[in-house]
């Protein structure tokens, strides 16, 4: 019988199969023996065990078509980073960060600033100029009064989705929008392993409608770049391709380099600052870590 992994936690996967239910599930030695970690996402085969209690075996992995670290989900094709437009105030050099992250993995991003009823339409505006040049979708929310969530919605059909971003943003509270009884849902769960749900520590994932899947994901305040070298990090930066090879010296950073194409955009403001500025303070990141490594 085949399923997808919606949930693990405490040494259980919760496999839902369509038109059958969720199964709890128990991994198989194998995949220690393997070196294999199940994740939320997997499309898996499971044994039943006791049809009445819904309990099995994880017994297969089938193959797998994307695999995300953070958060640590499989087959997604999209990704959907939700910040707050204000109360608090985003952190745009950790939506940077994701960002890069999400580019390295070929993952199509949409940003969604949450909470727009909060802030200002200076700066929404402020927002949007920033990242109108990263050729991703951006979104304007508010769960409070359920503005753009038709418009998020029809973002999310057709692709399984995987939505990140920092706590208190109100990540949950769309997904409620979106979803379904996802209450009720998250209660069968919650009622196998006897804990509240209150805030996500687990990612999960839910059925939306055939062929529409969104992960839920524990909240993060942090990110490291992983293994992005710094004479990379300007091809995840997409508002500088169309300046790749025009700078006056090949290879160039766009850092201190006279003749920098990027530069000279950034002046005429066909690049945003606050972008730009980004991406120095990171390049300087990776600078540092690697004069660390070889120190």
């Amino acid at each position: 019988m085949q399923g997808k992994i919606i949930k693990g936690i405490a040494g259980f996967y919760y496999v839902y199969v369509e038109e059958r239910g969720i199964y709890e599930c128990k991994a198989k030695g194998i995949f220690r023996n393997q070196g294999v970690k199940p994740l939320v996402g997997d499309d898996a085969e499971i044994e039943p065990l006791d049809e009445g209690e819904k309990t099995g075996n994880l017994i297969r992995i089938l193959e797998r078509r994307s695999e995300l670290i953070r958060p640590a989900v499989a087959n997604v094709d999209q990704a959907l980073v939700i910040f707050a437009a204000a109360k608090p105030k985003p952190n745009l050099s950790l939506l940077d960060r994701f960002l890069i992250m999400m580019d390295r993995q070929r993952i199509n991003t949409i940003i969604c600033f949450n909470k727009k009823d909060e802030a200002s339409k200076e700066e929404l505006e402020r927002l949007e100029r920033i990242y109108s040049g990263c050729r991703l979708h951006v979104l304007f929310t508010s769960a409070k009064y359920r503005e753009g969530i038709s418009e998020l919605k029809e973002l999310l059909k057709g692709h399984t989705t995987t939505v990140a971003g920092p706590s208190g943003v109100g990540k949950s509270t769309l997904i409620n929008l979106i979803v379904p009884d996802v209450g009720m849902k998250t209660g069968k769960i919650s009622e196998k392993i006897d804990r509240g749900r209150h805030t996500t520590r687990h990612s999960e994932l839910f059925w939306i409608e055939s062929g529409s899947y969104i992960f839920d994901t524990p909240g993060f305040s942090s990110l490291e770049l992983g293994a992005v070298e710094k004479e990379e990090l300007r091809y995840s930066f997409p508002e500088f391709q169309e300046y790749e090879g025009a700078c006056r010296f090949q290879g160039c950073v766009h850092i201190n380099e006279p003749g920098c194409a990027v530069k000279e955009a950034l002046q005429t403001e066909h690049i945003s600052r606050e972008r730009y500025e980004s991406y120095c303070t990171l390049f300087q990141d990776l600078q540092k870590r690697e004069k660390r490594r070889y120190s």
